[in-house]
């Protein structure tokens, strides 16, 4: 059976793409396995994760066909959901580059993601109550936390798609790029992160996904682990040092 993900391993990020082309990269549940499998090991080697589709589409949905097969006890058991959930949680930024569709399924992993960006061809949305169902791996609970509980509940209650510079006026997107662009636009971002200290980026995310009753307190602990590091010493001595050299510079500039 020919693998759904296409898998990209660098030293600091890895790169996923959907590639189920046949069926515009519907996510079934083999998809969802090796998705699993890509958490299991960037939850052990931390990795800047840019997930993207192929051929032009995100991901068109869940498999219709399987998820028509579906009990009750299924959607108890989150098959989605509880993929998308370890995505979020991830202990490095999840960068969501979105070309075409994503629809459903599709459109939930991507609120998963900490930062998307698309393309001018992006069409975003959950058309799940057409189908007699809800979206039901995030969308009611991610969707209100990015674009607000009223642009929310349009989308989730009438199914509209969006396109690219609605989903960009709205914040769902961060910024659009030509298609031919897009995966070197996520490794400039991801470039951006990595050049900054891993573990302080790490906590951000920490920080970042917390509960509003974990604030302030979650901060200050956070910031006393990092205040003690290392890298905090190394990177502020490096900071201070640039700047004495620029000054040296100016002054001798100026004689």
């Amino acid at each position: 059976m020919a693998e759904a993900l296409r898998i990209e391993r660098r030293v600091d990020r890895t790169v996923v793409t959907l590639d189920r082309p046949a069926v515009r990269n519907a996510i079934d549940q083999a998809m969802v396995d090796e998705l699993h499998a890509v958490c299991d090991e960037l939850e052990n080697t931390q990795r800047v994760l840019i997930i993207t589709g192929a051929d032009g589409v995100f991901a068109s949905g869940a498999d219709i066909g399987q998820l028509r097969d579906r009990t009750a006890d299924d959607a108890r058991h989150g098959i989605n959901s509880t993929v998308f959930g370890r995505i979020r949680e991830l202990p490095m930024p999840v960068i969501a580059a979105v070309d075409g569709y994503a629809l459903g399924g599709g459109a939930e992993l991507a609120y998963a993601a900490d930062i998307r960006i698309g393309t001018p061809r992006v069409r975003m949305g959950n058309p799940e109550t057409g189908l007699g169902i809800i979206a039901a791996a995030g969308a009611t609970w991610r969707l209100p936390e990015i674009v607000g509980h009223a642009r929310a509940s349009e989308l989730l209650l009438t199914g509209r798609i969006i396109d690219a510079d609605e989903a960009l006026a709205w914040g769902l997107l961060s910024s659009l790029h030509e298609p031919d662009d897009l995966l070197d636009a996520a490794h400039a971002i991801a470039d951006r992160i990595c050049a900054n200290g891993a573990r302080a980026t790490a906590l951000t995310k920490r920080a970042l996904l917390a509960s509003p009753d974990q604030h302030p307190a979650i901060e200050l602990e956070l910031q006393a682990e990092l205040f003690d590091s290392d890298e905090k010493h190394r990177r502020m001595t490096a900071f201070l040092e640039r700047g004495e050299r620029r000054a040296q510079r100016r002054e001798e500039e100026s004689r």
